[in-house]
């Protein structure tokens, strides 16, 4: 068996991995920006998939995309955001400035685990999107993903720890520090105590610069005027 097929697309033909479920577009990426060797992270990927899986059934509400393919594409989402085939995103972070390469990346992968649902990855998975609007969303989405999963549970733990350390240091007094030198005296409760201000200060900044990425660009399409879109599909 060959290690490779041929795939096809309005350049041509180019070869690609037999095995891999990526196609024609997302090879060529990978050929034309072999630059560090690094990868965009599983969650911005995840939120790039969460935008195929929702525009999927709002195209289906609009009648723009049948049925057995909604369910096909919904389902190879769930199959992807469920953490399979996490090494079929093979791009550079470094590449087209639009994220293009990465936005059919997913595209490709999506239609190929739809198997003969007869899903083609521009006319069906990126059905009225681009590029210039999926990827911008997808920054946004994977950020309040970080935010939310990750950096505000962990300050959580964090101020809740450093004021148990605290508490165990009421009655413990150390020299204070003022321009790197030795001050007046303190607890470690005191001490500790602006520490947990601060941190507490910082992440309801965070809360409130993450409510702000709610609102996405999904829908502007190429340019931001929705060409190419139903009129519905940015809001819904």
């Amino acid at each position: 068996m060959s290690d490779t097929r041929l795939e096809k697309d309005s350049l041509g033909e180019i070869e690609v991995p037999a095995e891999a479920l990526w196609g024609a577009q997302t090879q060529r990426a990978v050929d034309n920006f072999p630059i560090s060797g690094r990868h965009l992270p599983d969650r911005f990927i995840q939120a790039v998939v969460r935008v195929k899986r929702c525009a999927a059934n709002v195209n289906a509400d609009l009648e723009l995309l049948d049925d057995d393919r909604r369910r096909a594409i919904v389902a190879a989402c769930d199959e992807l955001l469920g953490g399979a085939h996490t090494d079929q995103f093979p791009v550079d972070v470094f590449q087209t400035g639009s994220g293009t390469s990465t936005n059919m990346n997913v595209n490709e992968v999506i239609a190929r685990l739809c198997g003969d649902a007869g899903v083609h990855p521009n006319d069906h998975v990126n059905l009225g999107q681009s590029s210039n609007d999926t990827i911008p969303t997808a920054m946004h989405l994977s950020s309040v993903m970080a935010v939310s999963e990750q950096l505000l549970p962990d300050l959580e733990h964090l101020i809740a720890t450093l004021g148990l350390r605290s508490r165990e240091g009421r009655e413990l007094v150390k020299t204070g520090r003022t321009h790197l030198m030795d001050a007046m005296p303190v607890t470690v409760e005191q001490e500790l105590r602006t520490w947990v201000l601060q941190l507490q200060a910082a992440s309801e900044r965070l809360a409130r610069a993450r409510n702000e990425l709610h609102a996405l660009p999904q829908g502007g399409t190429a340019v931001g005027t929705g060409i190419n879109a139903h009129a519905e599909f940015g809001d819904r």
